[in-house]
């Protein structure tokens, strides 16, 4: 029936993301729409190929659909046709960014094992050095809630040093600045 077309087509697509190279993107004739039941598709026949090492920037209008694009990749849209392959470890940026209510470095690690050169790395390239010098504890100092005590390019440079920290295969930035 139905379902065991649906579970071969998967398999058929985990088989090919398998062979595929970490890093690799690639939307196949997607169609998506935010809600199962809404009347018209908001993407239509997107099709979109990255290969590792690429740098893709999605440019156009207010309301074009660049955000869109990104939350089909993260899976967040309904599909209704076409495939999505993003294979490796995913790091995203949103346009707002999100902190939580502790340590600048537990906002970057975000959980991870401290790795203090990949942290040294992320944070200068981040340009937060000078940030954390004007802060009374450094990346010690705590965030208040939803970032309160930081302005709102420390909170996007803070949001991009947790993704270069992440060392992903995949960074999707959806204008971070």
């Amino acid at each position: 029936g139905a379902d065991d077309d649906d579970a071969r087509r998967m398999q058929v697509a985990r088989a090919a993301a398998a062979a595929l190279p970490r890093g690799t993107i690639r939307i196949s004739h997607g169609t998506f729409r935010w809600r199962t039941d809404a009347a018209t598709d908001l993407l239509h026949d997107i099709t979109l190929e990255v290969n590792p090492g690429e740098l893709v920037a999605l440019v156009g209008q207010v309301g074009s659909g660049k955000s869109s694009i990104m939350a089909a990749l993260l899976g967040e849209m309904y599909r209704e046709t076409g495939e999505v392959t993003v294979v490796g470890r995913v790091a995203y940026v949103p346009q707002q960014a999100w902190i939580m209510n502790a340590s600048v470095e537990s906002n970057i690690t975000f959980g991870r094992d401290m790795d203090r050169a990949r942290y040294d790395a992320a944070v200068k390239a981040c340009a937060l050095l000078p940030d954390l010098a004007m802060l009374a504890a450094g990346d010690q100092t705590e965030i208040g809630e939803k970032g309160i005590n930081l302005s709102g390019g420390q909170k996007q440079r803070v949001s991009l040093a947790r993704a270069t920290f992440a060392d992903a295969d995949v960074y999707l930035r959806d204008d971070p600045l």
